[in-house]
């Protein structure tokens, strides 16, 4: 079959590309970005790539001759005001585009909604899904509650409070009941539904065998990492407290950590149905959920994270409109050093940041990071979704990778802190050596007064850094 898919980007589409291929299928990607076309697809032969927004589809060029699609689009983590409406005209343009083609099922993940009073994201979803809904091709939507797995929103999150909070003082919304459902099996789900004619035009509820408190959730999940904690929670703390208290203790921004909020103040318990015995699966526990994940993050192998999307941050425009660097109005910091073991220096640039921090005065970046958090930037705390791989889009601590070749031997990266201007960081070895250029393009006063009140720091942090880069301990 061939299958158009969107999102390709996102956390779930990334992983459900890798399973469609696996299972034989052709894979049309839609990708708003062509420069962040996935590695693990990139060069595979069963997948072509198109550029498409479907919030301007008149630019759409989708093959008429696709069997069936995934709609993958969702962005909880995204601070516009207007995100109900974006949506709905997302999902419009989406379904005139698929209705002008041969495509007979479309799949759609949303979440479970049989609560009498909905989150705003939650009403979203359940019109996106009533958008969708053609006479021209059948409907399958799979409903789902928590997401349990490696370098997803709610994995994280809970994994930054049981690790970081011996004891929690926690809001009320704790005591909300869910069914978290294990990655692999929303896959599973959305994969084995394909082509399934008893699927057409119906939804289904899809969960795991337990309902659980959120409370219970992360009791479970510090019995998985042999750890003792202690909950406590109260009735006073407002959902904006909470807010700003997962924004705070989290890797979360505080768009996503405020729609979290929202929802689990939801009850998601799904209806039953026999979607179980048509897919042929049975959905592994929570405990279970969590140690697979711990696998992959062991292993090195965490395909993606909700941080890979770019309204995790403060990144706004399309990856590319970035990747040269700005030549005019700017301040710079161009260093440069012989590079003596290429691989060396290689592998130590495409290892830079989260756990194995910047190589030189780690403890000022920390600072920075902390500043950042306060003033409602991202900080330090989203690292890195790899430890030693990176590609366009990903995160990397409070910058955001644009372009990274080993081939080409150069990584650039953008800046998603708080700063009064826009900030780049380049690393590139030309013939024998390593170029480090540090490029501010400064806002107003503000942002020239920035630039020369850390100029000093430059001296030496900079200087460690590229010296650390090129240096074998």
């Amino acid at each position: 079959m061939k299958i158009l898919l969107t999102g390709t980007t996102g956390y779930i589409a990334k992983r459900l590309a890798l399973q469609i291929i696996e299972d034989g299928h052709e894979l049309v990607c839609c990708v708003r970005d062509m420069s962040r076309i996935p590695d693990e697809i990139e060069e595979n032969t069963q997948c072509t790539f198109i550029k498409v927004d479907f919030l301007e589809p008149k630019k759409a060029d989708i093959p008429k001759n696709i069997d069936a699609a995934y709609y993958l689009i969702h962005s909880m983590a995204t601070s516009s005001s207007k995100f109900e409406k974006l949506e709905e005209e997302c999902a419009q343009n989406f379904k005139a585009l698929v209705e002008d083609t041969n495509c007979k099922q479309v799949i759609y993940l949303s979440g479970i909604v049989n609560a009498n009073s909905l989150s705003k994201h939650l009403k979203s979803r359940l019109q996106v899904e009533n958008t969708l809904k053609s006479d021209i091709y059948a409907l399958t939507t799979f409903r789902a509650g928590i997401i349990v797995g490696s370098g997803s929103a709610s994995f994280e999150i809970i994994r930054d409070l049981v690790e970081k909070l011996p004891i929690m003082i926690t809001p009320r919304w704790l005591n909300t009941k869910t069914q978290p459902l294990a990655i692999r099996d929303v896959l599973t789900f959305l994969s084995g539904g394909l082509g399934k004619e008893d699927l057409f035009n119906k939804a289904f509820d899809i969960f795991g065998p337990e309902v659980l408190t959120y409370k219970e959730i992360l009791l479970h999940f510090a019995d998985v990492r042999t750890l003792k904690r202690y909950i406590i929670t109260l009735p006073v703390l407002t959902p904006k407290l909470s807010s700003y208290w997962l924004f705070f203790v989290t890797s979360t921004s505080f768009q996503l950590a405020s729609a979290l909020v929202d929802s689990m103040k939801v009850e998601v318990i799904g209806k039953k149905s026999n979607i179980n015995e048509i897919i042929g699966i049975e959905p592994v526990d929570y405990k279970t959920a969590v140690e697979l994940a711990f696998q992959k993050i062991e292993q090195n192998a965490v395909v993606s994270s909700w941080k890979d999307a770019v309204s995790s941050g403060r990144f706004k425009s399309q990856l590319s409109k970035h990747v040269e660097l700005p030549k005019f109005g700017c301040y710079k910091d161009v260093r440069y050093r012989k590079v003596t073991d290429e691989k060396f220096t290689l592998d130590k640039i495409w290892s830079i940041g989260g756990r194995n921090g910047w190589y030189s005065y780690n403890k000022l970046w920390k600072i920075r990071g902390y500043i950042d958090k306060i003033f409602g930037g991202v900080g330090l705390r989203r690292g890195r979704t790899h430890n030693t791989y990176l590609e366009a889009g990903d995160p990397l601590d409070f910058w955001r990778v644009l372009f990274a070749d080993k081939n080409e031997k150069r990584l650039l990266l953008f800046a998603e802190m708080r700063l009064p201007g826009e900030a780049w960081l380049e690393f590139r070895i030309v013939k024998d050596k390593l170029y480090q250029r540090a490029v501010f393009r400064p806002r107003g006063l503000w942002g020239r007064l920035y630039w020369y009140s850390v100029l000093p720091f430059h001296a030496f942090v900079f200087n460690g850094m590229i010296g650390a880069l090129v240096q074998k301990s």
